[in-house]
């Protein structure tokens, strides 16, 4: 089954210079923004020699009805987040694969494939928010029966 709602987006990745003599560069997504602009060309935000920081555009989020229960998890959560795996292609960190779902996110960090949460902007916390209320109903809660 599809996708229900998608939105385009794009990564904001870092690489940190090591601080110790023995140890390779650090790499992590730091961020996301909604990006509908066309193309995959990365953008160089900030470089040098301690720190590059880089836009990887050309990422979908897309929500699935199967997820709805990690979505809203993610949505009421205190700081909710985006997902985010990324693999080593010619010698930098990039994203492949982004998730709104707290549950997905958790798969990936169980899979042993880099990947980190990061901080849902505002904007897609909305548009995860609407797309709750258009979409979501919870689960009825049973209480128990009381024997009197």
């Amino acid at each position: 089954m599809g996708a229900t709602a998608t939105l385009p987006i794009a990564v904001i990745m870092e690489r940190r210079a090591p601080t110790h003599p023995w140890a390779g560069d650090a790499w992590s997504a730091v961020g996301v923004v909604p990006f509908g602009g066309a193309g995959r060309q990365v953008v160089t935000l900030a470089s040098s020699p301690a720190r590059e920081t880089y836009l990887v555009p050309g990422l979908t989020l897309e929500l699935y009805r199967d997820e709805h229960e990690g979505y809203f998890e993610n949505c009421i959560a205190p700081e909710s987040k985006v997902f985010v795996m990324w693999r080593m292609i010619e010698g930098r960190a990039m994203p492949v694969h982004v998730s709104a779902s707290y549950v997905e996110g958790t798969r990936m960090f169980d899979s042993g494939e880099p990947a980190d949460g990061v901080r849902m902007p505002p904007e897609i916390h909305a548009w995860l928010s609407d797309y709750l209320v258009d979409n979501y109903e919870p689960p009825v809660r049973k209480g128990r029966a009381r024997h009197g």
